[in-house]
């Protein structure tokens, strides 16, 4: 009887100390996104919305952040699938996109933009007039574009993965001008006097995170971000990455509820 007890207390002891494992949030993200998830010279995933996903996971009881780079176009099913629990990628709300997917409330306002070689002589968005433009695969300057290729006489449309492709293709003369989300393309030419943003183009977009339909994480993670935005955490990350304060009121500042149809 006492050698049952003693085994039974060991296979406790043994049970005891072995660490449950650590509880994962796997996130997709298009790295390569600066500022918002990129790799560093260390080849780490950096970028303000990988700081604030970690941040949100941490706060909602996960003991871990997987990114996996996923095309931004590929987000959306591998979200609806099951593939990773949530997606990143400075990705708009939009009412088209509630009617599939889930996002928790808004954390950054911006609009699309029109970068162009300063060489080219394009002034803005009436310079289009039969020239080729790039934008991202699926994004809302993929829509804009679409929208409006007739009214400014956009001669062709090219897709590409990413803003890094586009900003070459456009440095090697390959495309006019890049339609694409103002805040990366500003933090991507602030070294790069050879480009220029020559218009902005007002969508009035918001940014979040992005959760399989009616997801319950969606509404874990909102309060979460009302959380942050209270104590400050949120406009320290504008300021750490684009070098000044939100205005107090953008949904970078100011709590917001969670999107609905």
């Amino acid at each position: 009887m006492i050698a049952k007890t003693f085994a039974a207390l060991a296979l406790a002891a043994v049970a005891f100390a072995v660490p449950a494992s650590a509880k994962t949030l796997n996130v997709g993200a298009n790295v390569g996104n600066v500022p918002w998830e990129f790799q560093d010279e260390k080849g780490d995933t950096v970028g303000f919305e990988v700081e604030m996903v970690k941040e949100i996971a941490k706060r909602i009881g996960y003991d871990e952040v997987n990114i996996e780079n996923i095309p931004f176009n590929g987000l959306f099913s591998a979200v609806q699938s099951g593939r990773i629990d949530a997606a990143v990628s400075s990705i708009t709300i939009t009412k088209k996109r509630l009617e599939s997917v889930s996002f928790a409330q808004p954390y950054y306002d911006s609009d699309q933009s029109l970068s162009v070689l300063k060489s080219s002589g394009i002034e803005g968005l009436k310079g289009l007039k039969g020239k080729t433009v790039g934008i991202d695969t699926g994004s809302t300057g993929d829509m804009w574009a679409t929208e409006h290729q007739k009214e400014y006489g956009i001669s062709e449309i090219r897709r590409f993965e990413g803003l890094a492709p586009a900003m070459l293709d456009l440095g090697n003369g390959g495309i006019d001008g890049y339609v694409s989300d103002i805040p990366a393309v500003a933090y991507y030419i602030k070294d790069k006097p050879q480009f220029a943003v020559v218009e902005r183009i007002k969508t009035g977009e918001q940014y979040s995170i992005m959760f399989a339909k009616d997801s319950p994480l969606a509404s874990e993670a909102t309060k979460a971000i009302s959380a942050m935005k209270k104590e400050g955490f949120v406009q320290q990350l504008h300021e750490k990455w684009f070098g000044t304060k939100p205005d107090a009121s953008t949904s970078t500042a100011a709590a917001a509820a969670q999107p609905k149809l």
